[in-house]
Parts: structure tokens; sequence; C-alpha cells
């Protein structure tokens, strides 16, 4: 799962728009993030003839909790690309003896 798209910017507490892509290829719109007392991912909704929002996408806690991390992370500047090279960075720096068993001390 990874986002595709983020539109960041200040509608009241709403400080960005994102819209997510499954590993399967599908694409779900409308995410939210929302600050309110820390932020926190809105899922898509839609309004009822009552007046009432009902969300349109639906999932367990771990994946809302794994969604939650996704966006923080995205919004903060941590894209995939720049954890990829963050990571790359880390081996890359990391002495001759790191991956052996004798500690040259």
């Amino acid at each position: 799962m990874k986002i595709v798209k983020m539109t960041k910017g200040d509608w009241g507490k709403c400080k960005a728009f994102f819209d997510l892509e499954t590993a399967d290829g599908f694409i779900l719109k409308g995410f939210k993030l929302i600050d309110s007392d820390g932020l926190f991912v809105g899922f898509p909704s839609v309004k009822g003839k009552d007046g009432e929002y009902s969300t349109t996408v639906q999932c367990n806690k771990q994946l809302k909790q794994e969604v939650n991390k996704l966006a923080h992370d995205y919004y903060n500047g941590y894209t995939p690309e720049v954890v990829e090279s963050l990571e790359q960075e880390a081996v890359s720096d990391r002495p001759d003896y790191a991956d052996k068993d004798e500690i040259p001390f």
C-alpha cells in the first residue's frame, strides 16, 4: 500500500487530502489528514439524505493504524523514495566489520 498523491494545505482542521494505492492496484480516493488533538486519518465518506456522513471505505484496526503511520510519514516528508535513500545511506555508512562476528576492539 502506498500514497500516490497528497495535496497539503490548510482547510481548517483538514491539513491534507490523499489517495492510496493497494498492492492489488486499486486506488482509493478521498482520504483526509485531520488535525484535532493530533493528526489522524479521516476515511472517505459521503453525506446522506439525512445530512449524516458515512464512510465508504472501512478496514480493521491494524490496517487503519498502518494507514495512519503511512500518512503521517508521507506528510512529514518521508516518501518511499526518501526512506529508501536514507536506508541505502545507512547501509553504505556501515564499517567493513559490521557484518562480521568479530569486533575489532
